[in-house]
């Protein structure tokens, strides 16, 4: 499979909590980090999705925001993968942002030049990178 999404994670579906028109679904994707996603239950049968079934985890570098210091704050997107950055790109339209997680994992991030100017975004430094749950696409082999 090619696509443009930079992030593209191997996973195992830990947890699946269907509701009446979505279903929830927790996927472990090694380092002890765990990524939620909001499906329709339709989509949630056609992959057959189920605990213990291999599934890709998908999301694009534009959905996902850099978290610098979330002391005295609390938020609702359901995704806070904690952990290192390891690369600033600056382009002459934004920059990318790589942060490296546990496990070997990197998520990549693309933001404004004012943004990682604002957040003083270096290698080396502590990140958190953000996901709503609805930015998350799930894709199984067939």
């Amino acid at each position: 499979m090619k696509i443009s999404a930079r992030n593209i994670f191997h996973g195992t579906v830990t947890q699946l909590q269907p509701g009446a028109v979505n279903a929830e679904v927790g996927v472990s994707i090694g380092g002890g980090n765990q990524i939620t996603a909001i499906v329709t239950i339709a989509s949630a049968q056609s992959l057959g999705l189920a605990v213990g079934k291999a599934v890709i985890v998908i999301v694009k570098a534009s959905s996902v925001l850099v978290l610098v210091d979330a002391s005295g704050y609390r938020l609702s997107a359901r995704n806070s993968l904690a952990g290192t950055i390891t690369a600033v790109s600056e382009g002459p339209v934004g920059a990318a942002i790589s942060i490296g997680l546990a496990g070997g994992n990197i998520v990549h991030a693309t933001i404004t030049h004012d943004s990682v100017a604002a957040l003083g975004l270096k290698a080396g430094m502590p990140a958190t990178a953000i996901i709503k749950a609805s930015s998350v696409i799930l894709g199984v082999a067939s």
